[in-house]
C-alpha cells in the first residue's frame, strides 16, 4: 500500500515499543513459567512489544510440537498446545534479580506443596483429605509432615525440583581439535547450559557476573 491513498489506514497502527535500557523479560504462560531475559542493550525487533512477543510465542509452540516426539516417544500429542506470552520492562538489575528469585521461590513453594500432596494420596487420602490436610500450613509444617509420616527430608530431594532448571550461555572450554602429537587443543566457548541451582543468593551472580553487564 505504499504510497496510495490508502496508506493513511497504517496511522491506526499504536506504537508499542518499550523503553530503552531496561531488561526486557519475556514470559510464557503454558503449564508452567518460562522466562527468556534480553540484555538491556538489545534491539531485538526494534523493541516492539507486540512483534517480541508473537514472534517468540510462534516459535517456542512450534519447536514445542517438533520436540515432542524426543521426550515423549510412547506418548502421542493429544491435541495443539498453544501459549500466550507477556513482556514487561524492569529498570535495573537488582529489581531483575528480584523477579528471578520471585519465579525460584514460587517453583519451591509449588513443588513442596505438590510433593506433600501426592504422597498423601498414595498413602490413601483422597485428593480432598489431602487438600484439607494442607490447607493454611507453613513452609515448616510441610516438611514436617514429609519427615515424620514419611521420612522425607525435603532439602535433600533433587534441586530440578526445588530449585526449577536456569538455561543461560556460559564460557566453557572445549576440545576443538588435536595437535600433531596428539594433544587435545582447547578453546574457550560460550555454549547453552541447564543449571538447576540456586540464584536468588549472591553465589550465583558472582560466578555469572557477564549475565548482568551490557
Amino acid at each position: 500500500m505504499a504510497n496510495s491513498k490508502y496508506e493513511y489506514v497504517k496511522s491506526f497502527e499504536l506504537k508499542d515499543n518499550l523503553l530503552p535500557q531496561t531488561w526486557m523479560v519475556l514470559r510464557i504462560d503454558g503449564c508452567h513459567f518460562h522466562n527468556f531475559v534480553l540484555k538491556r542493550t538489545s534491539t531485538f525487533y526494534q523493541r516492539r512489544a507486540s512483534k517480541i512477543v508473537s514472534l517468540t510465542v510462534s516459535f517456542f509452540s512450534s519447536t514445542y510440537v517438533m520436540k515432542w516426539s524426543k521426550f515423549f516417544p510412547h506418548k502421542e500429542l493429544q491435541y495443539p498446545p498453544s501459549f500466550d506470552g507477556r513482556v514487561v520492562c524492569y529498570p535495573s538489575s537488582s529489581i531483575l534479580r528480584d523477579y528471578l528469585a520471585w519465579r525460584q521461590v514460587d517453583c519451591h513453594i509449588n513443588n513442596q506443596y505438590n510433593t506433600c500432596f501426592w504422597m498423601l494420596v498414595k498413602s490413601g487420602k483422597s485428593p480432598k483429605d489431602a487438600q484439607n490436610r494442607l490447607k493454611g500450613t507453613q513452609t515448616q509444617d510441610k516438611n514436617e509432615l514429609l519427615f515424620q509420616e514419611f521420612g522425607i527430608n525435603y532439602n535433600t530431594l533433587p534441586e530440578i525440583f526445588r530449585k526449577g532448571s536456569c538455561v543461560l550461555r556460559k564460557e566453557v572450554e572445549e576440545i576443538v581439535k588435536h595437535s600433531e602429537a596428539g594433544d587435545p587443543v582447547r578453546r574457550p566457548r560460550k555454549k547453552i547450559v541447564v543449571q538447576h541451582c540456586d540464584i536468588i543468593g549472591n553465589k550465583f551472580w558472582d560466578e555469572h557476573s557477564y549475565l548482568l553487564s551490557d
